[in-house]
Parts: C-alpha cells; structure tokens; sequence
C-alpha cells in the first residue's frame, strides 16, 4: 500500500514525499489502519521495518486531526510523549520526526542525561507538541516542575522489551504515574521482542490494546548473509584481522559484550593500522554523538560498540556486522545483526563463539529457530595481530583520574615501557630490579640485631620433643642475656599466650595458621613458629 492511499493530512503527506516515503512496510500499513482510532497496540516487528516512522505518524496525524476538530482549548493543547532506552535513540527518533513532520508546525524536542539542562529547559518554554525522552531525564524534568505531562494525550514506548525490564521498569512505572490515566490516553508499545512477561506488565497501563506481530520467519531477516566461525578466545583478534583483509568492508560495527573489551578491541585495530571509532556509555553525550554523525555520515566506517548502542544505530547501506562477542540475551543478536540488511538490502553478519561464547549459543539458536552456518577457523582465516605483545591502557582510567596514557608495549627485555605521554618509565611491575640482602643492608644500614632470628631445622626438631613449659623455659634462658629487646619480649610474649592459649597457632582459634606452618615452615621466624607448635600442643 502507498501512503498516498492513506487517508492522511497534506502536510504529513507532503513530510514523507519529502522523505522519500512511498510504500508502507507491512507494520506502518497495520499500525496506521489499527491505530487511527485511539486504539492501544502491541506491535512486535523486527528491526529496521519501519516501527519509528510507524508511530510518528500516528501520532502527528491523531494529534493534528484533534486540533483541527477541537470545540474546545483544552482538547486542542493534547500533546505526546515518546519514551525510549538510550540518548542515541532519542537523538535518532527527534531527527525523524523533524523530517517527516517539518510541513505541520509541530514542535519536537528530544531529552536525555549526559547534558546539561539549559536548553533542554529552553525547549520546554517554547513550547513542546512531542516529547522524546529516557526516562531518567524526563522525570528528572517532571519533579523539577519543569516539565507538565498532564496534557499528555499519546505514549508510545520504543524498545518496550528493554524498557520493562528490572533495570527501567522502575522509573518507567513512576513516570506513568506522572500521566493521565490509560482510559485518558492512546499508549502504543514497539519492539522487535514482545514477550508475554512485557504484555502483562503493560498490562496495568493499557486498555484492550490490540496486537500486531510481525511474523516470527522475519525475526532473521533472510538477506543478512550469517556465519559463525569456531575460535579460540586469543585467536579472535588475529581472525577479525584476516576478516578485514578478506572483505575490505565499506562500513562495519563491531560488537562486544563489555565496555573494557570495546576499548581494547578499538586500540588493538588502531595499532593493526585499522582506523574506527568506539562507542559506549562511559563517554560524554557530545563525543558520543559525534561518533555516531561521523559514522553515519561516512567519515568513520569502522565501529566498536556495545549492546546499548546496538538499539540507537540507524545506518544505510551497513555493509557488516561482526559479533567478536556472542552476546548473553538471545535477543540481542536479533537486534545486533539487524543493522545491516535493513529497508531488504542485503548484508554480513559474522559470529566469533570461543570457549567462553559457546554457552549462549544454544539460547540464540533456540530463539530465532534455525541453526546457524557454521565453521571452524583454520590458518588461512587469521593474520597478523601485531598488537599481541601489547598492553593496553584504557581511557576510562584517564577519564577516572589516573595517568593520561594510551597503551604499553612490552620491549625485548621483558620490562614494560609507558608510552611517550608517561616519559618512558618502568612501570612498577617488570622493570623493578631485584637487590640481594647485602645491598639492602648497605642502603639500611646493618639493623641484623633488632631482626628475629630464624631457627634452624634442628633447633626446631629438639623443641618437638619438649612440652609448652620446657619449651617457654627454654627459650627464656637462651634470650634473657640478649641485647635485644626483642626477644625478651617476645619470649615473654610468647609465654603468657601459651598459658592463656591464646597463641596464633592454637587449632581451635586457627587452625588455618598452624596448617600453613606445616606446609612451609622455614618461612615463619622464631617466634612464629614456638607460637604454632605450641599451639599444636607437642
């Protein structure tokens, strides 16, 4: 169906002419058809099919309609709120609002942390007829009495699977709070996996909501070309360099499942002369969202992220998509792989499972219902990693406070030299040179006579014979000429935790400490080791 022969106003016509919106995907015709009539929806559809325009134009077309026919103020002031996961996503949804509605007068606006609120609250003043936000910020904005979500006549929730979850779910049931009621407002929930545990959550905040789904044989779209290639974990750098060299992409994202291994993947392709861009959360909002124009714009083709980023990327024409992670939820990889053969394009998406993957492949393949092809790297498929004698440091110990360099390298000699920021130090570990005990006593000066005495084995073997008083009495005169305070002390130190059986060794106080002593006895002194074997009663 063309959007042509929907029954929609000239100017949000005239937006998606602009656009270059002629057919409707199969969930925009259904959402359009289902939702123009206040209903609640569920709609599950994979990504890339179209949910974003979907739901914007539902929402610019209701709340227009409303205006026009409005007899009285306050149904004419309804406006909508557009809740999503990530900052990304909301910069993501703001653009494609401004495109498809710049002919229809409504103003939008996007909200989220990692920025200050000045402009954010200066956009709130001029007036706001959709709001997309994280919910986060936008309660932040509520409380604050900056932001009124009284009037707020349309909630859409994208990502809703990731936005009901135990991480979200809490600031999203006190943003609904903030709301009216379900019975005085349309809510309409969009993602590419809507299970029933979500539905029944949604629940509580909908009315009769109808369903939408998508056909599970498109969870995985067929044009996205999938390998999963057997590999051990130190060899994944050296087979994602032969990758490259292989199929030169236009433009790739590389997955992985932390933000550690997403900086040290980054920087092991840069000194392997692969320029790219990382991107997690850690960073600040402007760096984040530069990356991602760059990127989009062509002037980054080689992208690191995480699985927060793989729900905010928006991108034409992405040519591959490489998991160096398999990720822990098996929906992830459905929306991980999505990026690239979107709008029915063809793409690549490459899978490295090593000995630490293998546990989440199953769930993956269980979920999506098919096997995946698979191999196992051999010799041909690797190249190169001159990274590998390389220790990296990461950026976000800068960003911490801690020393500004970028990484380590190991010299012939074994010791670890900074990087040129740091001077060209040793660092504490590898390149500390070992003294021997004459050299440390001629930089200490000879202090051998404050020092406890080691016994010999054959001292400690006379005194296993001995009960605890022969033992105390022993040691009593055999140090009560000494110059050393020392071991004065701890003779008498000794001998009155031996009556009171208080001693370290004693095995009903720690018995640890006496099996410790047995395991390695010519590392304890002296007295240490009169405290164990009296403690274990010889």
């Amino acid at each position: 169906m063309n959007y042509t022969e929907l029954n929609l106003n000239e100017k949000i016509q005239q937006g998606l002419s602009d656009a270059g919106y002629v057919t409707c995907t199969p969930v925009q015709e259904q959402v359009l058809k289902a939702s123009l009539d206040g209903s609640d929806l569920y709609v599950q559809s994979q990504t890339g099919t179209g949910k974003t325009a979907a739901f914007l134009v539902t929402i610019m077309q209701e709340i227009l309609a409303r205006r026009e026919s409005a007899s009285t103020e306050g149904e004419a002031m309804k406006n909508a709120l557009i809740l999503v996961p990530t900052r990304e996503l909301a910069v993501q949804v703001e653009e494609e609002a401004t495109k498809l509605g710049k002919h229809t007068g409504l103003r939008f606006a996007s909200f989220y942390g990692g920025v200050g609120y000045e402009k954010q609250v200066a956009d709130l003043k001029k007036g706001c007829d959709i709001i997309i936000g994280t919910p986060g910020r936008v309660i932040d904005l509520t409380e604050g009495k900056q932001m009124d979500l009284s009037n707020v006549g349309y909630l859409a929730i994208d990502e809703a699977d990731r936005m009901f979850d135990m991480g979200f779910y809490p600031d999203l049931r006190k943003l609904i709070h903030f709301l009216p009621g379900s019975e005085g407002r349309q809510t309409m929930l969009f993602s590419a996996t809507l299970n029933s545990y979500v539905k029944n959550l949604a629940w509580e905040y909908t009315r009769e909501a109808k369903e939408i789904t998508i056909e599970a044989q498109n969870i995985t779209v067929d044009e996205i070309d999938q390998e999963l290639i057997h590999v051990s974990s130190d060899d994944k750098m050296k087979l994602l360099l032969g990758i490259f060299k292989k199929e030169n992409p236009e433009s790739v994202i590389i997955f992985c499942d932390t933000k550690k291994m997403c900086e040290i993947v980054s920087k092991r392709l840069q000194i392997n002369g692969i320029k790219n861009e990382y991107i997690i959360g850690d960073l600040p909002q402007s760096k984040r969202l530069k990356i991602m124009d760059n990127f989009k714009a062509g002037k980054v083709t080689c992208l690191v992220a995480t699985d927060v980023a793989a729900r905010g990327i928006d991108v034409n024409d992405l040519a591959m998509v490489v998991n160096y992670d398999l990720p822990n939820e098996a929906e992830n990889y459905v929306h991980r792989i999505g990026r690239t053969a979107r709008a029915g394009k063809s793409g690549k998406a490459y899978t490295f499972c090593s000995e630490r993957d293998v546990y989440s492949l199953a769930p993956i393949e269980r979920y999506i219902e098919k096997q995946i092809p698979s191999r196992v790297a051999i010799a041909e498929d690797f190249e190169e990693d001159k990274s590998k004698d390389v220790y990296i440091r990461l950026d976000s110990e800068e960003r911490d406070g801690k020393r500004n360099h970028r990484w380590t390298q190991t010299d012939t000699d074994g010791a670890q030299n900074r990087g040129k920021k740091s001077g060209g130090r040793k660092s504490r570990k590898e390149g500390r040179k070992s003294y021997s005990d004459e050299e440390i006593k001629s930089f200490r000066g000879d202090k051998s006579k404050n020092t406890v005495r080691r016994a010999s084995d054959e001292e400690i073997a006379k005194l296993s014979g001995m009960s605890s008083d022969e033992r105390i009495k022993y040691f009593k005169e055999k140090y009560a000429k000494s110059s050393s305070s020392v071991y004065k002390n701890a003779a008498k130190t000794a001998g009155s935790k031996a009556k009171s059986g208080k001693g370290r060794g004693t095995s009903r106080k720690n018995p640890s400490a006496a099996r410790k002593t047995e395991k390695a006895p010519k590392k304890l002194g002296l007295i240490a080791r009169l405290k164990s074997l009296i403690g274990r009663g010889k």
